[in-house]
């Protein structure tokens, strides 16, 4: 992407972020989400959700429905956020697992989706149950990497869970692409059901804690914490306060924690954490800092008790990300006041900067405001296709709308790069004349119509 002229230096501008976790035990999504998704919460604008789930039904006759369609819960999740004005902007999965970056649409062409990756660590090394999947991508020109990840259960296995959070950790080099390693990424966003137990204390003792609030004592045998204390590199990835009770593990349907045979021990096994890039220390004992222009606040890390349809809580993290943009103009600016219709067809005028990679297979796609993801366009065009003129300023394309019906709904048209694989300009809403206004005034036809 194009970066930003010295003289003309971006403010800083501040994103907010929501992030869930939640091992949903193969359950489908309840009618209602508001709560997870702080759909009420009227003081919280927020930009970008990330939710990641663990322990999705990966049957056979589910795995093969989710990859002819959506699976439910992303349909849910889009289905709820569209019409907010959010987009999905990439997804991954792997067998249970699944990640799922959603952005409000005006940030697309600041969002460059680099990689996805899944690292499986189940049975020898090979089997996905466990293990985790990343979306890498650039966020106004800074290096972003978020992880969800499913680690091995039961307290015994704490050390085999530190391994595993090393391989993933290890296996994410890209040698044979222009990304840096990861612990040089500017952010690193890593969450899902960790796993970790608390350790000493008996079943009666941690049951009574939690009835009464008294989480410190917990929270000093909490083994995510014990690692920390005794691992550089695990020390570096913060945590929120655990404000909250154990998330693991409860009856279905209920809030009341285990009551079968095995009564197993509740333990935070929930957890979102993150990492920022840290600067070249000025001497041995100098604490390092994050990159002036790039600070993550936590506002609010909390569990969602209402929810019951899984034997874990889901948890969430509010941030606000204050950066001062790498990026801050698109690479294609499409023009609004260029749209006309002529006929059957609508004219699109664009620009495009002089670094931008363009390929014959970029693509313009209108679509209706409201739209799911990428391919919920209702047309589109080949850039390369049906050009009416070229210059190296402006560059104009016309795209069929004849299968379009009528209608008062808004309109958005987005630029992909197939290059860059991602979105690189957007047009501002705008709506399509009704073609009864072409063909009973012809002279005004060229006029443009926003």
């Amino acid at each position: 992407m194009a970066a930003t002229n010295p003289q003309t230096e971006p403010r800083s501008r501040t994103l907010s972020i929501h992030i869930v976790t939640w091992n949903v035990a193969s359950a489908a999504p309840p009618p209602d989400l508001s709560d997870l998704l702080q759909l009420n919460n009227l003081n919280l604008n927020l930009d970008i959700y990330v939710i990641g789930l663990q322990e999705m039904n990966c049957g056979i006759m589910s795995l093969l429905s989710d990859t002819a369609f959506e699976d439910p819960w992303s349909s849910f999740f889009m289905d709820v956020l569209s019409p907010l004005s959010f987009v999905k902007v990439s997804s991954v999965r792997m067998q249970g697992l699944l990640l799922l970056i959603f952005a409000k649409y005006q940030h697309l062409p600041f969002i460059q989706i680099l990689s996805t990756k899944s690292t499986p660590t189940g049975l020898f090394g090979y089997w996905g149950n466990k293990g985790g999947v990343n979306i890498f991508l650039k966020l106004y020109g800074y290096y972003v990497s978020i992880i969800n990840c499913h680690l091995p259960p039961h307290v015994a296995n704490n050390d085999q869970r530190l391994e595993h959070f090393d391989r993933i950790l290890e296996m994410q080099n890209f040698e044979a692409q222009d990304i840096p390693n990861i612990l040089d990424h500017d952010l690193i966003l890593w969450f899902g059901d960790m796993n970790f137990r608390i350790e000493d204390f008996g079943l009666h003792f941690v049951r009574e804690s939690i009835k009464n609030q008294f989480y410190s004592d917990l929270w000093e045998k909490d083994q995510l914490s014990i690692a920390k204390r005794h691992d550089l590199l695990l020390r570096e990835f913060q945590e929120g306060p655990l404000l909250f009770p154990p998330t693991y593990k409860f009856d279905k349907n209920s809030n009341t924690y285990d009551t079968s045979e095995k009564k197993r021990k509740p333990a935070w096994t929930d957890r979102i954490l993150w990492r920022l890039k840290r600067q070249p220390q000025g001497g041995f004992h100098t604490p390092s800092l994050s990159a002036p222009h790039f600070s993550l606040f936590l506002r609010s890390y909390v569990s969602h008790m209402m929810y019951s349809i899984s034997d874990h809580k889901p948890v969430t993290a509010t941030f606000e990300l204050e950066l001062k943009p790498l990026v801050s103009a698109p690479l294609i600016t499409l023009l609004p006041e260029g749209l006309c219709t002529m006929e059957n067809d609508l004219l699109i005028s664009y620009f495009l900067t002089t670094d931008f990679p363009s390929s014959p297979w970029d693509w313009i796609g209108l679509y209706k405001v409201g739209l799911r993801h990428i391919n919920d366009y209702v047309s589109y065009v080949w850039v390369g296709d049906n050009q009416v003129s070229f210059s190296d300023e402006l560059i104009q394309v016309y795209i069929n709308i004849s299968d379009i019906p009528e209608t008062e709904e808004q309109f958005l048209l987005f630029y992909y790069s197939n290059n860059l694989h991602s979105v690189v300009g957007i047009s501002k809403p705008f709506k399509i004349q009704p073609r009864s206004f072409f063909q009973e005034d012809p002279l005004d036809a060229a006029q443009p119509q926003i």
